[in-house]
């Protein structure tokens, strides 16, 4: 035979039975079409490069606790002294304020050394770039280089707006060109709507250009010469490092450096994202065994049923290779359809992630389109799952005994002893409670994570945010704003109180900074007591929080630059600097410029930069005495959220109508820092409900098999007075004996798999009492749910019907 004609045949097979061929078809689209999406995911996040000429020699400079920010003097220090890169660019990500004579809008840019689009070696999609030879000290480049997807959404494909003037910040920038389609930015899903020169930052923000000690610059990146090694590099840079240390003692300690990717900010969310994506792919895998598994199982009880067939067609004369040519053809014609079916559902899904934009004050976007790569891993995948399951009936084919089959009727008896569907069945069970153990873990996990103490309410309070410098508020008009923003949001009512801080735990942000012991007179960085986070509020912050106050007193509007300088700080940081929180109120301690803060009061612990920190040390200082533009209203109220919201915003507008705000619940500002557990969560219920999808197939098809090959003995013993118990034992008994080896397995190794998501979700652990339970009563759902038809098939066998049938 041919290939043309294994086709034909396969094809006629297949269409005599259509719930078979839905079946399997079906399960290998799911399975293929989940690898399919998560090595897209995978392909877009880690495997493809940056969209950049050269990509492969672009390296950021990190620290070794895996921050990449440096001051503006030091990143100018490197670019000038190294001798291993072609140019080191730098460059920030900040919000402004953009009027393009309409009303004004919050915007995401990036702010860009000179050489940054140079160094890159790219090239305007219209107009041009700004250069390094533009920069003539602070504020000297007010230009503008538009997005490519900034320019087609809000301009319209307008080629006349090069030479337009627009206000960012209230102050004039000129647009001089369009980005390339194909660049958006230098982190991988961040997308900027424009970029500015890094020279005009205080325009941006109130950061002094000059300050060496003041890290804001978010990145400094650049490409290796031609035949220089990162390690190299790092000793280049390490030795820069040094030179600054002994140079700048005050400003910069531990000046040490690594060279990492910066396409995901290294290892900050390089490696999380990639233990995820990996562990992701592994499950996926787990799924498509779990379905190659059914599916040979499935073929196998085929080859038994079709054992006649296979021995006719051995009498006329066909080889054992014909007939494993056939099968083999069968199952790469289901696998290439299953592909077919899988990879178009993959590819709709992935659509739509690419333009799901997560966060709506984030310009967020996953391009996860698929390419070839894809293309190609999902074809290896569809052949290779057509070579595996068709293999299982191999050795049974190569064993048959045509003359025995013939005289006997089949090969399909049901006996006592291990085959290779029955530890097929095993494994897909295992895997399924793997899967669904995981998934309960972390939806427990997730829950426990949102009724856990955060050290401030996260109910009925409402968040506005906003810059007053992207409204042009400056200098000593920045806490006179701030000031009258809380006396007038506090007249709304429904309001029961107002606070505000620069930057408010888990949030966008979370400042830090340096302190030593009261009797420290060596204020290097190496010789900091702690690193702490640090927030400036104002009086009623603390209540309006709900962050409750331990010991001690709050601040008043008394605190301002003219009185002592006091601090509240919770109980982490009294016992890291003065050994109790007795001994803390009272008591002093400096700051990097030397100075000297008065504890006033404990507040309680919280958690300030991610859920699964320890206690971290944190002090809460006067917004009067340290002033900051950044601006968070925390706003206490029973009233209706949605409502309150409108009304701030209303309010606010009277106040100042060009000052761009942002209005988000307590809850709201959360889902960045709960994205990473939610999408693990969901991730793994996702594979959970396809692997208990797959386990229910499988023990039904064996249930089923079973029940259909005992039907004649079902009869004899109910006509001998077998009871319905004793009937359900003889015809379930097996698949339920595999269904507690499996499922006992793998609760086993989900148990242990558990302890890996405590590193992405909060609180997930397996030593919940609910866990167990969970995972057992889903597993004895999945048996009940597989074997429901069987049994009442085995239980309405007619004795009379089966003997009028012999």
């Amino acid at each position: 035979m041919t290939l043309i004609q294994d086709l034909r045949f396969a094809l006629r097979v297949l269409r005599k039975s259509p719930g078979f061929t839905i079946t399997a078809v079906l399960t290998l689209a799911l399975a293929l079409g989940a690898n399919a999406v998560v090595f897209s995911v995978m392909n877009a996040f880690i495997l493809r490069p940056l969209n950049v000429p050269n990509a492969n020699s672009l390296y950021a400079i990190f620290r070794p606790d895996g921050s990449a920010y440096q001051s503006y003097p030091d990143y100018l220090d490197l670019r000038d002294r190294n001798h291993s890169f072609d140019g080191l660019v730098a460059y920030n990500i900040a919000e402004a304020g953009l009027n393009t004579g309409g009303s004004p809008s919050r915007v995401w840019i990036e702010e860009a050394s000179g050489n940054y689009f140079d160094a890159l070696g790219l090239q305007p999609y219209l107009g041009h770039f700004f250069y390094a030879s533009d920069e003539h000290g602070p504020n000297s480049a007010p230009y503008i280089v538009l997005s490519y997807a900034f320019w087609h959404a809000h301009f319209q494909d307008d080629r006349g707006v090069v030479g337009r003037v627009v206000q960012v910040n209230k102050h004039p920038f000129t647009i001089i060109g369009v980005a390339p389609p194909e660049f958006h930015g230098a982190l991988l899903f961040f997308n900027p709507a424009f970029f500015v020169p890094l020279v005009n930052h205080e325009q941006i923000d109130a950061n002094d250009l000059s300050a060496r000690g003041n890290r804001w610059v978010f990145m400094v990146m650049g490409h290796l010469k031609v035949g220089v090694t990162p390690a190299q590099a790092m000793a280049d840079l390490n030795s820069i490092g040094a030179y600054l240390e002994k140079t700048y003692p005050k400003d910069d300690g531990k000046m040490t450096f690594t060279l990492k990717r910066p396409s995901l900010y290294g290892d900050y969310l390089g490696r999380p994202v990639r233990e995820f994506l990996t562990g992701l792919m592994l499950l996926a895998g787990l799924i498509l065994l779990a379905a190659c598994a059914n599916l040979g199982s499935l073929f196998a009880g085929r080859a038994a049923d079709r054992s006649r067939e296979v021995a006719l067609r051995f009498a006329l004369g066909a080889s054992r290779i014909q007939i494993l040519r056939q099968l083999f053809t069968e199952a790469l014609l289901i696998s290439i359809i299953g592909g077919i079916v899988g990879l178009w559902g993959s590819v709709v899904l992935l659509r739509g992630l690419s333009v799901w934009q997560p966060f709506p004050r984030w310009p967020l976007h996953l391009s996860v389109n698929p390419d070839a790569h894809v293309y190609g891993v999902a074809l290896l995948l569809t052949l290779a799952s057509g070579f595996l399951f068709g293999a299982v009936p191999v050795k049974q084919i190569l064993h048959t005994d045509p003359h025995q089959v013939i005289k006997s009727g089949s090969t399909g008896a049901v006996g006592r002893r291990i085959t290779v569907r029955d530890l097929l069945l095993v494994g897909q069970i295992a895997i399924c409670a793997v899967l669904v153990t995981s998934s309960i873990v972390a939806v427990r996990g997730l829950a426990r994570s949102l009724h856990s103490n955060f050290g401030f309410e996260l109910q009925n309070r409402i968040l506005v945010d906003t810059d007053l410098s992207t409204g042009g508020y400056s200098g000593d008009r920045v806490p006179a704003m701030q000031k009258r923003m809380i006396e007038t949001v506090e007249m709304i009512p429904g309001v029961e109180s107002v606070g505000l801080a620069d930057q408010v735990p888990l949030g966008d942000e979370q400042p830090d900074s340096n302190v030593f012991t009261d009797d420290a007179s060596d204020l290097r960085p190496s010789n900091a007591a702690a690193d702490v986070f640090m927030f400036r509020i104002s009086p009623e912050y603390l209540h309006a929080a709900g962050t409750a106050l331990l010991s001690g007193r709050t601040f008043s509007w008394q605190d301002d630059k003219g009185a002592p300088h006091v601090a509240v700080v919770n109980r982490a940081f009294a016992r890291k600097l003065f050994g109790s929180e007795k001994k803390a109120v009272g008591g002093s301690y400096k700051m990097p410029d030397g100075t000297r803060i008065r504890v006033v009061g404990i507040a309680e612990d919280g958690k300030y930069g991610s859920l699964t920190e320890d206690p971290q040390p944190v002090m809460f200082l006067p917004i009067l005495q340290s002033a900051s533009s950044s601006t968070w209203l925390v706003v206490r109220s029973n009233r209706d959220l949605q409502e309150l919201g409108a009304a701030i915003r209303s309010t606010l507008r009277q106040l100042d109508g060009g000052l761009p705000v942002f209005i988000q619940t307590r809850y709201q500002e959360l889902d960045t820092t709960l994205f990473g557990p939610r999408m693990a969560t969901l991730s793994l219920g996702v594979m959970g409900v396809m692997g208990a999808m797959l386990a229910v197939t499988g023990i039904f098809g064996m249930a089923a098999y079973s029940v259909s090959k005992r039907l004649k003995e079902f009869g004899i013993r109910i006509a001998v007075g077998a009871q319905p118990k004793e009937l359900l034992q003889a015809a379930l008994g097996r698949p339920f004996k595999l269904l507690a080896i499996g499922s006992t397995a793998g609760l086993i190794v989900g148990f242990l798999a558990s302890r890996v998501l405590a590193l992405v979700v909060y609180q997930a652990t397996s030593r919940d009492p609910l866990v167990l339970a969970g995972a057992v009563l889903a597993m004895a759902l999945v048996g009940l749910l597989a074997t429901w038809i069987p049994a009442q098939r085995a239980l309405s066998v007619d004795p009379m019907v089966l003997l009028r049938e012999e």
